[in-house]
C-alpha cells in the first residue's frame, strides 16, 4: 500500500482523555478501587477501567480516515508503570490495548481500505545513556538487559492482542531503541514470525539531536540494522520545525518515512495552539515535496487534524525511498560512513589497555577522568574511531569496559565518534555493546572456537547493531601466509553472508598484522603478505572492508618511537593504496610518508616489502641514531602566539584569555603609535573588532554567556592598561563613541543582582556604557544618577515580588518627573504581563520588559536606534495591548468561589487515629531553636541543584544533560569546570562561612491560622501565622489547600508542632567579589555570586534531610539520591514566605521573631522582606505525610478581608503585599 499512496497514522490519545476530566475514582475503576497508590494520570490504566473512551478515541480516528491506530500503550511497560505499583500488569495492559485497537480497526476494514494497528511502545520513563546522578557520569537507573526484558514483554501483549505493526516511538535515548530492538529480535525468533516495525525517533530542539545527542543519520545508522518498515520522526517539534531533519533522514533512510510531529510548538501554557488547516498545508508541502511515506500526528493534534492530513495528501504519490550505495555506516553521535572512495580511517589505539602501558595504569589505577582525557587526546588527534579494550589479568574486564564506556557517553567531544568494542572474551564485549548507543564494531570474532560460536556471536554482533572485525583465525590457528589468509577469509565471508544475513559491508576482515624485522627468516614476508591479502580480500570478497593493528608491524623496535613511527608510515602508504580500509594506530603520532627522513625510509620500505635478504640488518645499522632524536623537539609555544598582534587580541577576546592580554596591549599600542595613532586607536580599533566577533557570536548562540563574561574580562583588562595613556593624550573635543549610556540598579529592598550583573557586563561588551549602582537603591536615587549622567536608558532589576511594586513606584515617578527615555525591567520575578499591565500605565515613555541578557543588546540597540526606535516600539506597544485585553478578560475567566466555601472544602486530611510526630530535638528536652555556625561546605556541595546555577548563566537544559548538549555543551562543561575549581578554593580557603538557625514550637490550626505557643502547656499563644488559601474554582475532587490544612486543627484536641529555618552562605562573600571587581575580573564575581546562592539552596535541603531524619526525626529511614531531593520525594515540605504556597513575604517578619537569624546567624531582613546576604533562604517546616507545594493562585476581596483583619492591617496595606494574587481589581 505504501507504493502506492501515503498512509495516514492517528493524532493524539491523551488530549481526548484529558478533556473527559477524569476524577481518581474513575482512573481506579471497580477493580483498582482499593490500589495502594494514586492513580490518576496513568492514562493506559483506562484501556482496562475505561475500555469505552478508548475504544471511542479509536474510532474517531477510523472516521477521520486513519489507515493506522496507534495503542493506548506508550507507557505499559514494566519500567513505567512501576510509578503506579503496576508494573505486574504489564504483559494483561498490552493484550487489553491492542484488542480494544484491533476491534475497532476491524469494525471498519475493507478489502479495498484496510485499517491497521500499530502496538505503541514507548521510551521508558528513563535513559540508558545518560546518568541520573551528577556526581558519578558512569551510574545509570537502568540497564539494557531490563530495558530488552521490559520491551520483550510488552511487545509479546502487544501481538497477543492483535497488533499489525510494532511502533518505537518518541526515542530520544537510542540505546533504549536498541534494546527494544533486541527485544523484538527475540520475540520474532521464538515465535517464528516477524511483524513489521517502525522506528520513530524525536528531536529534541532545533539543534537537530535527540535527547542523547544523535543527528538523525547517526539515529538512522544505530537502528538501521532492525530493517524497519519505515523510520522517522515524531513529538517535540511541530511539522515547520521538524522539516529540516525530516529531509536529512529522507535523504539517507533505504525505506519508507513517517512523519507525525505535534500540531505546532507548546504555548506558554504547554498547549498546543496549531490548527488543523495550518498543520496540514505544511505537511501537504511535505508529501509535493516527497518526503512523506506515512504521516499523522502527535501532541496537540485531533481527529480534525487526521481528516486535513487525509484530505491533502490522498492523491499525492508516496515519497520513493532513495538507494545508497553500499557503504559501512557507524556512528557515535556523528555518523562516520566508509565507502570505497573514503579515505583511509584512523582508529585511535591509546585506549587499549595491551598497546598503551599509561592507559593500562590509569585504569587499574580507578584514574578514568584521566583514562577520559587519553580518548579526548585520540579524537583531537585525529581518530574516526576509538579502539578500548580491557584485557588485563589483574582488571575486571567486564566493570572496567562497562564504567568507561559510561563515562564517554557523557563526553561528547568523544563520543562524537564510533566506538570499536576490543576484547578476546565476549562478555566483555557484549557489556560493551549494552552501553553505547551508536553503531559501533565488535573487535573481534573468529573461527578459532569453530563453526557453532563463530555463528553464535556474528548473529548477536548483528542483534546489537554491530560492524564486526573477523580475525584471518580458525580451528587450526592464525593464518600466517597469504594462502591461509585468503582461505580464512573467504569461509567466514560465506558463512556471514548466506547464514547469518549479514551485510557485506559490515564486515571488516583483520588479516593479522604481524612484527617484521625480527631476524627470523620465516617472518620476512610478514609485510608483504599482509598487503596482498588486502588487495585479494578487496577483489574477492565484495563489500567487505579491511582493517589491521598498526602498531604490530614495528614490534621489534619497542623503545625507538622514530624508527616505529617511520614503519608505521611506509606500511601504511603501501597498505593503503593496496585498500586498506581502515587501522588500528596512535592518531596522535602518525608520521607523514613523505616527511619521514628519506635513508630510513628507503630501508624501512626495503623490510616491508621484502625486497632485500639483508632488509633487516641495514634498517638496524641505523636505528640507533634515529633514537637519539627522540625528545629534541622543544615544547612548542601555542601557535595563536604566532599570530600578528592584533588578530592575537581578537583571539584572546574571543576564547577569553587574559594571560597575555596587557603585554599584546601594550605592544599593539606601540606599534600603532609609531604609525602616528592614539592609544584611543586601539579601543576604536582591535579592541571593538574583537568585541564585535564576540557579539556576533553570541547573538548566533555560537558562543554562550559565560564565555561572554570572560571575553568581558579580558577587555576590561586591556582598557584598564591603556587608561592612564588615554587620559594623558586626551584632547578637546574627543567624541564619545559609546553606543549609549545606561543606569542599572536592583530596586530599594532587594539584594540580587547576578542577574543584573550579568546584563551589564554583557551591555559593556557592546559598547554600552553602564553605570551600576548596586543593589537595594532607592529610585530617587536612579533618577538622580540618570539625569547627572544624561543616561540613555534605565534598567530595573528584582527578584522577589515587593520588587515588582517598586518598579511600579519607579515608573510612576519617571512619569512624574519628565522623563521620556526608555525604561528596561527584567529579573526573576518579573514578567512581560507585569510589566504590560502594571508598569505600562504608570509612564509614558518606553517601557521593555527584558527576558535574559542575550535580548538586552538587541532591546537597547532598538531603542536608541531613530531608524527602528518607534517601528520596534509599535510591536512591544501592541503585544502589551494585547495582553492587556487578556489579563482583563482572564479576572472573569475563571470564577474564584466564596472564601467560606474555600475554607468549607480544604485538605481532607484525617487527623482522628493521626498522631503527629514531636520533634525529637523537643522530647529530649532540647532547645527549641538551634544555632548553625560555620557549617561544612564540603558537605553542602553534595547537595547542590546544579539546574538554576546554568539557567542563571542562560545556560537552558537539564543537567548533567546540559554538558552533552552538542550546541552548549563545550561551554557548559568550561563553565562546570569552573565552578569545581572555585568550589574547591572557597571550601579550602573558607571564603564564606555558611550559619543558620533553625527550631520547632508546638502549634495548632484555627482556620487558616497556625497558633504558635509558648511551650507545651499550649495556654499561651506566643505567635500567629498566617496562611491564605486557594479560591479558584476547580474540578470536582480537587480540595482548595492552605497550608494551615497541614497542622492539625485545634478543634482535634491533637497537639502538633511547626518548625522553621533560615540559612545562608554569604557571610564573608563581599570582600572577595570586590577583590574580583578590583581586579576587573566580573566573570569570577558573578560566579562566587552564583555559587554561593546554591549553596544555600543546598544548605536548605541539607538541612531538611537532617531535620526529617535526625532534629525532628519523622523519616530517621529515609534515604534518598541527590536527584531524588531535588524531586521532593520526601515527606513534608519546607515553604517559603514570598512563594507560591505562602505568597505573603511579611510572614518573614513572624518567623525572624521566632528564630532571630539576625543576631544569631547575621541574616537580616530588609524594608521590603528580602534576605541580607543575597544567599540566603528560609522557611516553614511541615511534617504530615499529605503535606504538599501549591500554589495559592488569585484570591478575592472577601479572603483579602478576612487577612487583613487577622493580620492587623487596613485594606490598602493588604492590598500591596498581596498585589500580586488579586483577583479583583483595588478600589483607588
Amino acid at each position: 500500500m505504501m507504493a502506492r499512496r501515503i498512509l495516514v497514522l492517528d493524532g493524539a490519545m491523551g488530549v481526548f482523555i484529558q478533556r473527559q476530566k477524569l476524577s481518581e475514582e474513575q482512573f481506579r475503576g471497580d477493580r483498582f478501587a482499593d490500589w495502594h497508590k494514586d492513580l490518576q494520570g496513568n492514562n493506559d490504566l483506562l484501556v482496562l477501567t475505561q475500555p469505552q473512551i478508548i475504544s471511542d478515541i479509536h474510532r474517531a480516528y477510523l472516521d477521520a480516515g486513519a489507515d493506522i491506530i496507534e495503542t493506548n500503550s506508550f507507557s505499559s511497560q514494566r519500567i513505567s508503570m512501576a510509578d503506579y505499583g503496576m508494573e505486574d500488569l504489564s504483559y494483561e495492559l498490552n493484550v487489553a490495548a491492542a484488542s480494544l485497537a484491533r476491534r475497532a480497526a476491524d469494525a471498519y476494514s475493507t478489502p479495498q481500505r484496510p485499517r491497521f494497528v500499530a502496538g505503541a511502545l514507548g521510551p521508558t520513563n528513563r535513559t540508558a545513556s545518560i546518568s541520573p546522578d551528577v556526581n558519578d557520569p558512569a551510574a545509570r537507573n537502568i540497564s539494557f538487559v531490563e530495558l530488552r526484558d521490559a520491551y520483550l514483554e510488552q511487545a509479546q501483549g502487544l501481538v497477543d492482542g492483535g497488533a499489525d505493526i510494532l511502533l518505537l516511538e518518541t526515542i530520544f535515548d537510542t540505546l533504549n531503541a536498541k534494546a527494544a530492538i533486541f527485544a523484538l529480535d527475540q520475540l520474532f525468533e521464538e515465535s517464528g514470525r516477524r511483524w513489521p516495525i517502525i522506528i520513530s525517533g524525536t528531536i529534541t530542539d532545533q539543534s537537530g539531536r535527540t535527547l542523547t545527542g544523535q543527528v538523525s543519520e547517526a539515529f538512522w545508522n544505530s537502528v538501521r540494522h532492525a530493517e524497519p518498515l519505515a523510520v522517522g520522526f515524531n513529538c517535540s517539534l511541530g511539522a515547520a520545525e521538524m522539516r529540516q531533519w525530516a529531509s536529512e533522514l529522507s535523504r539517507v533512510a533505504e525505506v519508507p518515512l513517517s512523519i507525525y510531529p505535534n500540531a505546532g510548538l507548546p504555548n506558554a501554557f504547554g498547549e498546543y495552539d496549531q490548527g488543523a488547516a495550518e498543520m496540514g498545508e505544511i505537511l501537504e508541502g511535505y508529501a509535493h515535496d516527497g518526503l512523506l511515506n506515512i504521516v499523522g500526528g502527535c501532541c496537540g493534534t485531533t481527529p480534525e487534524h487526521i481528516a486535513e492530513l487525509v484530505r491533502r495528501t490522498e492523491s499525492v504519490a508516496p515519497r520513493q525511498p532513495v538507494t545508497p550505495q553500499p557503504a559501512l555506516r557507524l556512528s557515535g553521535l556523528e555518523p562516520l560512513t566508509v565507502t570505497e572512495e573514503s579515505l583511509f580511517v584512523n582508529i585511535g589505539e591509546r585506549t587499549n589497555i595491551t598497546g598503551s602501558a599509561r592507559f593500562r595504569k590509569l585504569i587499574k589505577e580507578g584514574d578514568y577522568a584521566t583514562a577520559l582525557s587519553v580518548a579526548r587526546q585520540q579524537v583531537e588527534a585525529g581518530a574516526q574511531v576509538i579502539d578500548i579494550n580491557m584485557d588485563e589479568g589483574m582488571i575486571d574486564g567486564v566493570e572496567a569496559m562497562d564504567r568507561f564506556c559510561k563515562l564517554i557517553a557523557s563526553e561528547p567531544d568523544i563520543c562524537q565518534v564510533p566506538v570499536m568494542v576490543d576484547s578476546s572474551k565476549w562478555e566483555v564485549i557484549e557489556t560493551g555493546l549494552r552501553c553505547i548507543q551508536g553503531k559501533s564494531i565488535v573487535n573481534s570474532i573468529s573461527l578459532k572456537e569453530g563453526e557453532e560460536s563463530f555463528l553464535r556471536q556474528a548473529r548477536l554482533c548483528r542483534e546489537y547493531g554491530a560492524a564486526a572485525v573477523v580475525m584471518a583465525f580458525d580451528e587450526d590457528g592464525q593464518a600466517d601466509n597469504l594462502q591461509r589468509r585468503q582461505e580464512i577469509c573467504t569461509r567466514a565471508y560465506t558463512i556471514l553472508t548466506e547464514q547469518v544475513g549479514f551485510p557485506a559491508e559490515d564486515i571488516i576482515f583483520d588479516p593479522n598484522v604481524f612484527a617484521v624485522a625480527t631476524g627470523i627468516e620465516e617472518h620476512a614476508n610478514y609485510g608483504v603478505d599482509f598487503i596482498e591479502a588486502v588487495r585479494w580480500i578487496k577483489q574477492n570478497l565484495p563489500g567487505a572492508k579491511t582493517s589491521g593493528g598498526i602498531s604490530n608491524v614495528s614490534f621489534s623496535f619497542r623503545g625507538n618511537n622514530p624508527v616505529r613511527e617511520a614503519i608505521h608510515a611506509v606500511f601504511l602508504y603501501h597498505a593503503i593504496e593496496a585498500g586498506l580500509d581502515m587501522g588500528i594506530v596512535n592518531a596522535g603520532s602518525l608520521a607523514v610518508y613523505d616527511e619521514v627522513d628519506p635513508e630510513l625510509r628507503e630501508r624501512v620500505t626495503d623490510v616491508i616489502l621484502n625486497r632485500r635478504p639483508d632488509a633487516t640488518e641495514r634498517l638496524l645499522e641505523i636505528a640507533e641514531k634515529f633514537r637519539d632524536g627522540e625528545g629534541e623537539q622543544a615544547e612548542q609555544a601555542q601557535a595563536w602566539r604566532e599570530l600578528p598582534t592584533r588578530e592575537r587580541i581578537t583571539h584572546a577576546l574571543v576564547k577569553g584569555i587574559d594571560e597575555f592580554i596587557v603585554e599584546d596591549t601594550e605592544e599593539l599600542r606601540l606599534e600603532l603609535a609609531a604609525a602616528g595613532e592614539r592609544p584611543l586607536a586601539v579601543i576604536e580599533g582591535p579592541l571593538m573588532d574583537g568585541m564585535g566577533v564576540v557579539g556576533d557570536l553570541f547573538g548566533s548562540g555560537k558562543m554562550f554567556l559565560p564565555q561572554v563574561v570572560k571575553s568581558a574580562r579580558v577587555m576590561k583588562k586591556s582598557v584598564a592598561h591603556l587608561i592612564p595613556f588615554i587620559e594623558a593624550e586626551k584632547q578637546p573635543g574627543d567624541a564619545d563613541h559609546s553606543n549609549g549610556t545606561i543606569v542599572l540598579a536592583t530596586v530599594k529592598g532587594d539584594v540580587h543582582d547576578i542577574g543584573k550583573n550579568i546584563v551589564g557586563v554583557v551591555l559593556q561588551c557592546n559598547n554600552y556604557d553602564v553605570v551600576d549602582l548596586g543593589v537595594m537603591v532607592p529610585g530617587q536615587q536612579i533618577l538622580d544618577k540618570a539625569k547627572e549622567i544624561n543616561a540613555d536608558i534605565i534598567g530595573l532589576s528584582g527578584l522577589i515580588t515587593p520588587s515588582l511594586d517598586e518598579m511600579v513606584s519607579v515608573a510612576g515617578e519617571m512619569e512624574r518627573q519628565g522623563f521620556t527615555i526608555p525604561l528596561l525591567i527584567g529579573g526573576a520575578t518579573t514578567s512581560k504581563a507585569h510589566t504590560a499591565v502594571k508598569v505600562t500605565g504608570q509612564y509614558s515613555g518606553p517601557v521593555v520588559w527584558v527576558k535574559d541578557a542575550s535580548r538586552s543588546v538587541p532591546t537597547a540597540a532598538s531603542l536608541l536606534s531613530e531608524a527602528r526606535r518607534d517601528e520596534f516600539m509599535a510591536g512591544v506597544n501592541g503585544e502589551y495591548e494585547t495582553i492587556r485585553t487578556r489579563f482583563a478578560a482572564k479576572r472573569t475567566e475563571r470564577p474564584l468561589i466564596p472564601y467560606a466555601d474555600a475554607l468549607a472544602d480544604s485538605s481532607p486530611i484525617e487527623w482522628q487515629g493521626y498522631q503527629p510526630p514531636q520533634p525529637a530535638q523537643l522530647a529530649a528536652g532540647g532547645d527549641p531553636v538551634t544555632v548553625l555556625r560555620d557549617y561544612p561546605l564540603e558537605e553542602l556541595r553534595q547537595y547542590i541543584d546544579w539546574g538554576p546555577f546554568f539557567a542563571a548563566w542562560e545556560l537552558r537544559g537539564r543537567f548533567p544533560d546540559i554538558l552533552n548538549n552538542p550546541a552548549t555543551g563545550e561551554a557548559a562543561r568550561k563553565l562546570w569546570q569552573d565552578a569545581q575549581t572555585m568550589l574547591d578554593q572557597m571550601t579550602a580557603e573558607q571564603w564564606v562561612e555558611a550559619a543558620g538557625v533553625y527550631g520547632f514550637f508546638p502549634a495548632n490550626a484555627v482556620g487558616d491560622t497556625l497558633e504558635v505557643y509558648a511551650d507545651e502547656s499550649r495556654d499561651h499563644v506566643r505567635t500567629r501565622l498566617e496562611h491564605l488559601r486557594q479560591q479558584g474554582e476547580h474540578r470536582p475532587g480537587l480540595p482548595h489547600k492552605s497550608l494551615a490544612d497541614f497542622v492539625a486543627p485545634k478543634s482535634a484536641g491533637t497537639p502538633d508542632w511547626v518548625g522553621g529555618f533560615a540559612v545562608t552562605t554569604g557571610l564573608g562573600i563581599d570582600k572577595h567579589k570586590e577583590r574580583f571587581r578590583q581586579d576587573l575580573d566580573d566573570y569570577s564575581a558573578i560566579l562566587l555570586e552564583s555559587l554561593a546562592d546554591r549553596l544555600a539552596e543546598a544548605f536548605a535541603e541539607r538541612l531538611h534531610e537532617r531535620v526529617r531524619r535526625e532534629f525532628w526525626g519523622y523519616a530517621a529511614d529515609e534515604s534518598f539520591s541527590n536527584d531524588d531531593l531535588i524531586a521532593e520525594k520526601y515527606a513534608g515540605i519546607r515553604p517559603a514566605p514570598g512563594y507560591p504556597a505562602c505568597p505573603d513575604h511579611t510572614e518573614k517578619q513572624t518567623l525572624w521573631s521566632l528564630l532571630e537569624p539576625d543576631r544569631r546567624a547575621g541574616i537580616e531582613l530588609t524594608d521590603s522582606m528580602a534576605m541580607w546576604p543575597g544567599a540566603a533562604v528560609s522557611g516553614w517546616y511541615f511534617s504530615h505525610p499529605d503535606s504538599s507545594y501549591f500554589v495559592v493562585g488569585r484570591v478575592d476581596r472577601d479572603q483579602v478581608e478576612s487577612y487583613a483583619e487577622r493580620k492587623g492591617w487596613t485594606m490598602a496595606e493588604a492590598e500591596k503585599w498581596l498585589s500580586p494574587n488579586l483577583g479583583y481589581q483595588p478600589e483607588d
